[in-house]
């Protein structure tokens, strides 16, 4: 059996952690493994299920530990587990270090997944160390992969992709779980007493990329137009309680729902009757891919990858619109296909199946051949 070592911070439920599961879910486990080194110790939403499907966990220390000591904690998990595969799933230049750690350490196949088009933060300081440290994912990662065209750009340099040097692997699914659902929407509607109203959806970490606030301005707006509306967040984030006061602020504190962290995203996303994605920039967004799986229609900024438009429901608006621009267009989708996103997706080639035979070849076989 060839056991692959995932460095990740957590394994919560953000877009990176949440494709390495559907990957996970979907390898032949009997031949692949795949192991987790975080650097948190909290415990992720997805520890237990990774332990059931025969995977471990690793705690190697925090950054605050000093990212000396936490290197030194990751040589010593890859030498003591003597793994010959590794991946460090991210979007910053320096966090390919780990690769260079992984090397050191006798590591033979070095994956890097770009996970994004651009920084959360974007301060001189960070900008300044990606340019810096750009040679460090190009020169240690011996495999690069990312979801889209521009998140390969970002990481591993311009016409990467066209040259060869990484390749598009993109955020699968399993498309008979992320489907549109009667039951599942019925429920969650229930759930959240909602049955009768219009639901404005979002889901995404409460973070500065995914421009919460300009999203609470455009739900005002809406709810200007339609009182019957409300807005749906899910997820977690440093910025929650920013959000919170802000929606308090704004007199809609009734109408807007914090559901935190779900594992049911399809049951939500059946649940909506719009998905509203405002964000500054994405490498490949999972929760727009789920939500055209489920024939969601999603309005979303033109800063995200136009690679992200797989069905026809799903329409681009720039930032620099007003909210109430953005309010009248959420209003004017309509969801009458919501059945066929399944096999838009499925032509599209997002079947998670296919995706993750795309991937072992990767990871474990080069050119055909596996890796020495």
């Amino acid at each position: 059996m060839k056991r692959l070592l995932c460095i990740v911070s957590i394994m919560d439920a953000g877009g990176a952690e949440t494709f390495l599961m559907k990957l996970y879910r979907n390898i032949d486990r009997e031949k692949y493994q795949m192991d987790f080194a975080v650097s948190s110790n909290q415990e992720g939403i997805y520890n237990k299920e990774i332990e059931s499907l025969g995977g471990r966990v690793f705690f190697i220390g925090t950054k605050l530990d000093g990212a000396f000591k936490n290197a030194i904690n990751l040589y010593k998990l890859i030498k003591r587990e003597k793994y010959d595969y590794v991946l460090k799933t991210s979007h910053l230049s320096v966090a390919a270090i780990d690769l260079l750690v992984a090397k050191l350490a006798g590591v033979k196949v070095r994956v890097y997944r770009s996970s994004n088009s651009n920084a959360t933060s974007s301060t001189t300081i960070e900008k300044i160390s990606q340019k810096v440290f750009s040679f460090l994912p190009r020169v240690f990662a011996n495999v690069k992969i990312a979801p889209s065209t521009e998140a390969a750009e970002y990481v591993f340099g311009k016409d990467c992709v066209r040259k060869g040097k990484a390749e598009i692997l993109k955020n699968g699914l399993d498309l008979n779980t992320y489907c549109f659902n009667e039951i599942g929407r019925e429920k969650i509607r229930e759930e959240f007493s909602i049955s009768d109203k219009f639901v404005v959806g979002h889901i995404g970490r409460f973070n500065k990329q995914k421009n919460h606030i300009f999203l609470i301005k455009i739900f005002k707006e809406i709810k200007k137009i339609n009182t019957n509306a409300v807005l749906l967040l899910v997820g977690e984030g440093e910025l929650k309680e920013e959000i919170k006061e802000k929606v308090k602020k704004e007199g809609i504190k009734n109408s807007v729902i914090f559901a935190g962290k779900r594992k049911d995203i399809p049951q939500l996303l059946s649940a909506m009757d719009v998905f509203v994605f405002p964000s500054f920039f994405e490498g490949m967004p999972n929760t727009v891919i789920e939500a055209q799986s489920t024939g969601l229609s999603c309005l979303i900024s033109d800063s995200v990858t136009k690679e992200a438009k797989i069905c026809k429901n799903v329409e681009y608006i720039s930032l620099e619109q007003s909210p109430q621009e953005w309010a009248e267009k959420a209003l004017s989708t309509n969801n009458n296909d919501r059945g066929k996103g399944k096999e838009k997706l499925k032509e599209a080639g997002y079947d998670i199946s296919k995706v993750s035979n795309r991937f072992i070849e990767l990871v474990f076989n080069k050119n055909g051949k596996e890796h020495v």
